[in-house]
């Protein structure tokens, strides 16, 4: 993808380059998470792990999507490894800061215990697990990361709910 990228770029803004990132320190780390973990150290995981990275940077919600033992899974653990280390170890940027996760199978639940439902007898509303999930991560004060993690099938209920 990112060949195409800057072949597009460099056709829409002639002359202009696209600014070299070095994410010396989070590539260190992330390299070390991987060993940590028992893993090889690979350069498409960690180039994958950098971009998670970024596009937690610019964005609010993310979709890790490929196939089973793609290394989705690693893929976000081994950055919220990174990102806590780094932190621990007092880095400067403001980034990186320790990180926690909540990891559930949306498939394995009802949609009324996902997402929450409301009871015609009582007439109440009782949150499923993941507005729980959330609405404990929000309560707390601090700028941890928190991360709410579906891991599991896409489905097209549960997602369209989202």
């Amino acid at each position: 993808d990112l060949p195409l990228f800057f072949a597009i770029t460099a056709d829409l803004f002639p002359g202009l380059s696209v600014p070299y990132m070095d994410y010396g320190s989070l590539q260190v780390e992330i390299e070390n998470a991987m060993v940590k973990q028992g893993m090889q150290v690979h350069d498409k995981l960690v180039t994958k792990t950098i971009q998670l990275f970024e596009t937690f940077n610019v964005r609010f919600g993310v979709m890790l999507v490929g196939p089973t033992l793609g290394g989705k899974t690693s893929n976000y653990k081994t950055l919220a490894l990174a990102l806590t280390q780094l932190r621990e170890d007092n880095d400067p940027d403001e980034k990186f800061q320790l990180t926690k996760f909540t990891v559930f199978n949306p498939k394995s639940i009802t949609m009324g215990e996902l997402y929450g439902e409301f009871n015609e007898l009582s007439q109440e509303w009782s949150d499923g697990l993941g507005s729980k999930i959330m609405r404990g991560f929000q309560m707390e004060e601090s700028l941890d990361y928190k991360w709410t993690v579906f891991d599991g099938p896409v489905d097209a209920i549960w997602i369209e709910n989202m």
